[in-house]
């Protein structure tokens, strides 16, 4: 079957081209900026890639059109699709019908973490010899890629809550009907699509709903809004980790020491490479997770001695002068002070520098604007680029006084940054986009 892809550079609608690839489907796929790394990743699959949206693409032939989300009506392809009335799907129900019926899905959700805990989840099966498909919105360093089609009777989904396209506005994740579910932590965020967090309650909700009986649930019980949904109904088993009677982990930065926890018992301890109170608490989910596939918690905990994170997860971009340029995904204000703090906990009491490029949807509208100075503050320096959002940068982080500094010009910013930097400083980049190649720019500024 020929499948063309509308959005198809967006990391989950890339993951279904390569898993659609991998099953046997000529793949071709258009975006509006066909732009790597991943449309490096699809080319190199023997994908096809066309610039733009054009409805001369109907001379494709495809047999079906995948829609992703970022497409919405008046797209002049989409249009014509409607207009010649042409078979079209949402990504994520064409995953659930072709790849997903009689997996054992094991499903990620939650506002923060979903990548890194689905790598890690992936990573721990893998390592077990139980080779799972899987599709991650990221690209984990013991992979090399973000999907991964197998014949294997496990699959590993990232469960977005996002909608899942222009003609279905549930979330994503209520398409995949996972007998192992993660309900990693629940805050408002999507500011474009769910008025409150009400609303996305009651999306988790209808995720809750889909569970079996012999599934598992396996959820955050410091997290008060999922509790609240589990309370609307639940009929599945539910483990519950961060408990501080039950699962939990404990850990130090500096030493890279992780210890997992059930009631008063120490049940293992590892050196791994990952920071944070959040990442040790993606740890446990992901444990248990992979428990009820069957693989022994010590076995899981022995792997993440040799899980290496994801792509843009605290990675190291360079040094130069003696300073540190870091990369991170993070984009809300929780996963900027988590990430902070992750980075504070493993170089002490070095100066720390944040960059911050606030690109998502909901911190463009500044719902979430009030809320940075808080999750700014274990930075010593903190460097904003203010370009393209409708408020004023400046005046919201106006609270942390002159340590704070914005602009709106990405030249002029890295020339600051430059300028602060002192050997020994750490330079955290925060961005959920390219932000201008920020990182090579920096580098080049400090080694000069």
């Amino acid at each position: 079957m020929h499948i063309h892809i509308l959005g198809i550079c967006g990391t989950f609608m890339g993951g279904i081209a390569l898993i659609a690839r991998a099953a046997g489907h000529r793949v071709t796929g258009c975006d509006a900026n066909v732009y790597p790394p991943m449309s490096a990743q699809l080319e190199a699959e023997g994908i096809g890639l066309v610039e733009g949206y054009g409805a001369e693409q109907l001379a494709l032939n495809a047999d079906l059109w995948v829609v992703g989300n970022a497409v919405s009506r008046g797209n002049p392809l989409l249009e014509a699709i409607l207009d010649r009335g042409l078979p079209y799907v949402s990504g994520p129900q064409w995953l659930a019908e072709n790849i997903l019926q009689g997996k054992w899905v094991l499903a990620v959700a939650g506002t923060h973490g979903k990548t890194t805990t689905s790598a890690m989840l992936a990573w721990i099966l893998q390592d077990a010899g139980l080779e799972p498909g899987y599709l991650i919105g990221g690209v984990p360093q013991n992979f090399g890629k973000s999907a991964n089609f197998s014949e294997s009777s496990f699959f590993v989904v990232e469960a977005d809550e996002y909608d899942t396209a222009f003609c279905d506005k549930r979330s994503k994740f209520v398409h995949y009907r996972p007998r192992t579910a993660i309900l990693n932590n629940l805050e408002y965020d999507h500011a474009d699509i769910f008025p409150d967090l009400a609303a996305i309650e009651t999306q988790f909700h209808h995720l809750v709903r889909t569970i079996p009986g012999n599934g598992l649930i396996v959820a955050n019980a410091g997290e008060a809004a999922l509790e609240r949904v589990l309370k609307r109904g639940c009929w599945t088993p539910v483990e519950r980790f961060n408990d501080p009677a039950g699962w939990r982990a404990r850990g130090d930065d500096a030493s890279g020491k992780l210890s997992i926890h059930c009631g008063g018992e120490e049940l293992g301890a590892i050196v791994w490479q990952l920071a944070g109170d959040h990442n040790r608490n993606n740890a446990v989910a992901a444990l248990l997770a992979a428990r009820h596939a069957g693989v022994p918690l010590a076995r899981g905990l022995e792997a993440l001695t040799r899980f290496a994170n994801v792509k843009r997860r605290l990675e190291v971009r360079g040094t130069a002068n003696g300073v540190t340029v870091y990369d991170d995904f993070a984009h809300h204000p929780t996963a900027i002070a988590t990430t902070l703090a992750g980075l504070r906990g493993r170089v002490g009491k070095a100066r720390v520098l944040a960059v911050l490029e606030p690109r998502s949807n909901t911190m463009k509208l500044g719902t979430m604007k009030d809320a940075l100075p808080g999750s700014l503050a274990d930075a010593d320096r903190v460097f904003c680029y203010g370009a393209n959002l409708g408020w004023d940068a400046a005046a919201a982080l106006a609270p942390l006084g002159a340590k704070a500094e914005t602009s709106d010009d990405l030249a002029d910013l890295v020339a600051r940054i430059a300028a602060a930097a002192q050997p020994g400083d750490h330079v955290l980049v925060m961005s959920n986009g390219g932000f201008g190649a920020i990182h090579d720019k920096l580098l080049a500024a400090l080694a000069a």
